[in-house]
């Protein structure tokens, strides 16, 4: 295959002319931020307010040139418009339409966490996985973009197929009867993820609408820790049915909890309700139960905010183990203590889910000055 390089990239882009006769996309500076890795090729094309309304076809034209080099495969174009400055009391609306479901895909569930470190991934492998042991249909999309945890945790390596039946569509990869995509099958396992907001929104929602996803009953999005793009791009571009929140016991983790929680408020995604991880631990020699990370300031925060308690997950050390091999415990485990703790946060989230007090379309964010 041939390489790929920055100066190939520019030399097609030059011939694409710019929205307002400024010459190219490139002589006007319309283009930043090319980041290749392998046969795929990524950037943002901002654009002016006033030729909003062509950026689609702007980046259909940009798309279509840079997927005729020899050697790229995938070309992943961000869009992104500058805005006047907003006046003092002038409420603004971001541009595009309305967010819609993934076709096949029944519900959308994140798992978020206000820090990094509380075992988020992993929650969110072994409730999919435990979703999956009562019966259902799932999918998992790893939305973590500059850490993807999600190919370690399932085992799984290489890169996904083309589809033949969906154009330029991927086929997800799977193992244990889920069906996973994630930017770690796309790019070296060590590749530093240097990337704007436009960059990170438009790798996602490629890897959203880009995927040939089969019927799913649930789809499982591990989140990145914290309070950024991702979070705001899926509550705008998707309708979400609602986000469970990990956190471990300790105040300083549920302080940072409590700005997720706050956060998915505020874009109108329900919280199904709070796991507490890493909630205890018991002694392999003694059989002692130890606090490590205090205990019970989830179910105490849940409680506070009237959202629901889902449960405690112990510290273990073969959970560990068996996450850093790619043999999740839900799924080589069947009878362990923790898969039977997962299968009944999952059971709770499926009968909220099927409770349809929690389904709501994707909302538009409206920013007050």
């Amino acid at each position: 295959m041939a390489t790929v390089t920055q100066d190939d990239v520019l030399s097609v882009l030059k011939r694409i002319a710019a929205p307002d006769g400024r010459g190219n996309v490139v002589s006007a500076g319309l283009v930043s931020d090319i980041a290749i890795q392998g046969g795929t090729v990524m950037f943002a094309l901002t654009t002016s307010p006033q030729h909003v309304k062509t950026m689609e076809a702007l980046r259909g034209a940009v798309e279509k040139a840079v997927l005729g080099i020899a050697g790229v495969d995938k070309a992943m174009v961000a869009l992104t418009a500058e805005r006047a400055p907003q006046q003092p009391g002038q409420s603004q609306q971001p541009q595009g339409q309305r967010g819609t479901g993934i076709p096949g895909v029944k519900h959308l569930i994140a798992v978020a966490s206000g820090k990094g470190g509380v075992g988020k991934s992993t929650t969110a492998v072994n409730l999919a996985l435990a979703l999956k042991s009562l019966g259902l249909k799932v999918a998992v999309l790893d939305a973590d973009v500059y850490g993807p945890s999600i190919p370690k945790l399932f085992g799984l390596t290489g890169k996904p197929e083309p589809s033949t039946a969906a154009g330029k569509k991927m086929k997800p990869m799977s193992r244990y009867g889920v069906e996973v995509m994630s930017i770690g099958f796309l790019v070296p396992e060590d590749t530093a993820m240097i990337w704007r907001g436009p960059m990170v929104m438009s790798a996602l929602t490629q890897l959203l609408r880009d995927t040939e996803w089969g019927e799913a009953d649930v789809m499982v999005i591990d989140m990145p820790p914290g309070t950024g793009d991702v979070q705001l791009t899926l509550a705008q571009q998707t309708p979400l049915a609602g986000a469970v929140i990990v956190s471990t016991p300790q105040d300083l983790a549920l302080i940072d909890a409590r700005k997720g929680l706050n956060m998915f408020a505020k874009v109108n995604v329900p919280v199904i309700g709070i796991v507490e991880n890493m909630s205890y631990f018991t002694c392999t020699k003694c059989g002692e139960r130890h606090e490590i990370f205090g205990h019970g300031g989830a179910r105490e925060e849940a409680s506070r905010i009237g959202v629901p308690f889902l449960g405690e997950i112990p510290l273990d050390k073969e959970v560990r183990l068996r996450s850093d091999s790619g043999e999740p415990v839900v799924a080589t485990q069947p009878d362990s203590l923790h898969t039977a703790l997962y299968r009944d946060v999952a059971r709770q989230v499926w009968a909220s889910l099927e409770g349809g007090q929690l389904a709501r379309p994707a909302p538009r964010i409206v920013i007050d000055g």
